[in-house]
C-alpha cells in the first residue's frame, strides 16, 4: 500500500458546557458532539526514506490560506506518529479542504487524526488502537473523538469519550443541519481565555450532568439538546452572531446555536423542512461570501 485517502469530517457540537478551568490551564466541559458527513479529504503517499532536502513529512494544500509547515496539526500529528513508533517510513500529504478555517467545525483536528490513520495502514499498523487514541489526545482536545464514527459524549478537557447510547445515538444520527459561517473566524486559544478572564460564563458541571442525563433517558429530538455556555463570550464581541441567530429563531422557527468557540453555527432541520428561505436570511444578513454547506450528522 502506498498511497492512503482518508475522509476527515467535521463535528458539531450539540451541547457544550464549559465547567471551570483546570489546574494545567486547559478547561473542563461536558459535551455531545456528532461527526458529519461533509469534510476535508486527507491523501497520504508512502515516501520510502528521508532526506535532507525533503524531511520525513511533507503537505501540500489547495486552500492556499492553510499553513503547510510545522504548525500544520498533520503534521505534528504526523511527528508524534513517528516518535511514538519509532516507524523509520515518511510520507507526502495531499489535503484537500472544505472545513472552514476558525470555525468551530474541528477541522484541524479532524485533520491531524485522518493523517495518524493514514500513517497507521501506510506503516502496517504500527500504533495499536489504545496508543493512537492516546496520541490522538496528545495533539489537542478534541481528536479523540474523530476516532470513533458516531456521536460521542466527551468530558474533561475532550479526551475521555464514550458514544451515546444506541437509544439516544438515534435522535441524532441522519438529522439534516445547515451550517453556516460568517467571513470572519474566531480564535478558539482567544475564545477560552476570555472566559476565563470574565469568569462568569461557566457552567455548573452537576447541572451540565443533569441536563445530559435527563436527555438521554428521553425521547427528546436533538433540538431539546443544544445549549453552547461559549456563545456569551463569542456574542458579545461579535453581534452578527446573536443578531442572526434571534432572527432565525424567531422568524423561521429553526433551532440553531453556535458550534464549539465558533463563528461557524448550525441549524437542526426536519427532512420536510425547506432551507431555500433560511439560506436567503444568512445571505441577506451575512453577504453572499458566507459559508453555507448542508450535511446530515452521522
Amino acid at each position: 500500500m502506498n498511497t492512503v485517502s482518508e475522509f476527515s469530517p467535521a463535528k458539531i457540537n450539540l451541547f457544550l458546557a464549559i465547567t471551570g478551568r483546570r489546574a494545567d490551564g486547559y478547561h473542563d466541559l461536558v459535551s455531545v458532539a456528532a461527526p458529519l458527513d461533509f469534510g476535508d479529504e486527507l491523501v497520504a503517499e508512502l515516501r520510502e526514506q528521508k532526506t535532507e532536502v525533503r524531511g520525513q513529512f511533507s503537505l501540500e494544500c489547495d486552500d492556499p490560506a492553510v499553513p503547510t509547515d510545522g504548525t500544520n496539526l498533520v503534521l505534528k500529528a504526523a511527528t508524534a506518529f513517528a516518535a511514538t513508533t519509532d516507524w523509520k517510513g515518511g510520507a507526502h500529504f495531499r489535503l484537500t479542504k472544505r472545513i472552514p478555517v476558525g470555525a468551530g467545525l474541528g477541522g484541524g483536528s479532524s485533520n491531524a487524526v485522518a493523517a495518524l490513520l493514514a500513517l497507521n495502514k501506510l506503516s502496517g499498523g504500527a500504533l495499536p488502537g489504545a496508543k493512537l487514541a492516546e496520541v490522538a489526545a496528545s495533539l489537542g482536545a478534541d481528536c479523540a473523538l474523530f476516532l470513533k464514527n458516531t456521536p460521542v459524549i466527551m468530558r474533561g478537557r475532550g479526551e475521555r469519550i464514550e458514544p451515546l447510547p444506541p437509544a439516544a445515538a438515534a435522535r441524532v444520527r441522519g438529522r439534516r443541519v445547515l451550517l453556516f459561517k460568517p467571513g470572519f473566524g474566531i480564535s478558539t486559544a482567544w475564545a477560552y481565555a476570555r472566559m476565563a478572564a470574565r469568569g462568569a460564563d461557566y457552567a455548573p458541571a452537576a447541572g451540565a450532568e443533569a441536563r445530559l442525563a435527563a436527555w438521554l433517558g428521553g425521547a427528546a429530538p436533538a433540538e431539546d439538546l443544544l445549549a453552547n455556555n461559549l456563545e456569551g463570550v463569542a456574542f458579545d464581541k461579535y453581534l452578527a452572531l446573536p443578531v442572526l441567530l434571534a432572527k432565525l429563531r424567531r422568524e423561521l422557527g429553526v433551532a440553531a446555536r453556535m458550534s464549539g468557540s465558533g463563528s461557524a453555527c448550525f441549524a437542526v432541520l426536519g427532512d420536510d423542512f425547506v432551507s431555500a428561505p433560511l439560506v436567503a436570511r444568512i445571505r441577506e444578513c451575512w453577504g453572499p461570501a458566507a459559508f453555507v454547506q448542508e450535511a446530515r450528522l452521522v
